[in-house]
C-alpha cells in the first residue's frame, strides 16, 4: 500500500489539459492533499507541526528514512513542502524516474533543499556541455553517482574534469557513465595524494598515471585501508615485483582477505606458480581447474 501511495506523491511537470467546466469542479491532486488523506497523518504526534508532519510522511512514503534525511540535511526542517515538490518535479523533467528518487534522495537528502536555478540546473548543463551527455542519458549518470547533484560545478566538477583530462582521461563517455565518482572527488585531497603515493613506492609518474588510466578505480581506494596492506602483502608474501602491478593494477581491486590471501596460499601450498592476473581474475570454477592442470614448479637445488 505504501509503495502504491508513494507513487502518487510525484506530480508530473506537465499538467493534463481540461475543459473550463472540469477545471471548476475538479481540483488538481497535490502532495499535500494526498498526505492529508493518509491514515498515518491523523495519528502522527500532535506536538509535531503540520508542515513537519507533511514532510515526514512524504519522505517515509517515498521510502526515505525521514530521521536520517532530517539529520543529514537540517535545512529540510524549515523547507516548505512546495519547494520539495518543485525539486521532485524538476528531477523528473530531466528524465529521472519516480522509482529512482528513493535511492537518489536517500543517499543525498541535501538534494531536497537544493536551489533549482543555481545548484541543480548547472549540474545538468555541465553534463550536457562538458561531458556531452544527451538528455536521455541524464538518468543513467545520476543513478550511477547521485552526489553529482550536490556538487558545485565551478568549485568541484569542472576542476576535477580538467585535472583528469590533463592526466589523459579522454573518453568522456567512460567518465560520465562508468566513473562519475571521480568527478566528485577532491583533486587536492583525494586524487593528487593517491597519485603521489604510487610514485612514492617506486613507480615513475608516467607509470603511475598509466596504472590509473588502466584502472580508474585506483583513485577511489583508500591509501591506508587498501593500498598499504595489499602492497605489503604483495611485496612480503607474494614476493612480487612492481612490474607485475604496473601490468595488472586491478590487483588492488580484489579483497585481500577473501581473494588475494586464500588463492595465493592455495597456490603456494601446492607448489604452483600462476600469473597474478590469472590467479585473481578467474572464477572459482576456473581457479580449481587451473590448480588441477598446472604442474608444480621444479625445485631448484642450491
Amino acid at each position: 500500500m505504501a509503495a502504491a501511495l508513494s507513487s502518487s506523491l510525484y506530480i508530473s511537470p506537465k499538467k493534463p489539459s481540461c475543459t473550463p467546466q472540469q477545471s471548476q469542479s475538479t481540483k488538481p491532486t497535490t502532495i499535500k492533499t494526498t498526505l492529508h488523506s493518509h491514515p498515518l497523518f491523523t495519528v502522527a504526534d500532535q506536538a509535531v507541526t503540520l508542515q513537519m508532519k507533511e514532510k515526514i510522511l512524504c519522505l517515509e512514503l517515498m521510502g526515505i528514512d525521514s530521521g536520517k534525511a532530517l539529520s543529514v540535511n537540517p535545512f529540510l526542517r524549515s523547507a516548505s513542502l512546495d519547494s520539495v515538490e518543485s525539486v521532485l518535479n524538476f528531477l523528473q523533467s530531466k528524465g529521472i524516474y519516480p522509482n529512482d528518487l528513493p535511492r537518489i534522495l536517500g543517499m543525498c537528502p541535501k538534494i531536497l533543499t537544493s536551489d533549482i536555478r543555481t545548484e541543480l540546473n548547472p549540474v545538468f548543463m555541465f553534463l550536457s556541455s562538458d561531458l556531452r551527455v544527451p538528455e536521455n542519458g541524464f538518468r543513467r549518470v545520476i543513478k550511477k553517482c547521485p552526489r553529482l547533484l550536490i556538487s558545485s560545478v565551478e568549485d568541484q566538477l569542472k576542476p576535477a574534469l580538467f585535472y583528469l583530462q590533463r592526466l589523459g582521461f579522454k573518453d568522456l563517455d567512460a567518465l560520465a557513465y562508468q566513473d562519475p565518482v571521480l568527478l566528485v572527488s577532491s583533486v587536492e585531497h583525494t586524487l593528487i595524494p593517491k597519485l603521489r603515493f604510487l610514485e612514492s613506492v617506486g613507480f615513475s609518474r608516467s607509470e603511475a598515471i598509466g596504472m590509473i588510466l588502466r584502472c580508474p578505480a585506483l583513485f577511489t581506494f583508500s591509501i591506508e585501508n587498501n593500498f598499504k596492506p595489499k602492497l605489503d602483502y604483495f611485496m612480503c608474501e607474494i614476493k612480487g615485483k612492481l612490474e607485475n602491478l604496473k601490468e595488472f593494477p586491478q590487483y588492488f581491486a580484489f579483497s585481500l582477505e577473501k581473494r588475494i590471501k586464500p588463492r595465493h596460499l592455495e597456490v603456494t601450498e601446492r607448489g604452483l606458480e600462476l600469473p597474478l592476473a590469472l590467479m585473481l581474475k578467474s572464477t572459482d570454477e576456473e581457479f580449481e581447474q587451473l590448480l588441477l592442470q598446472t604442474k608444480p614448479s621444479p625445485v631448484v637445488n642450491v
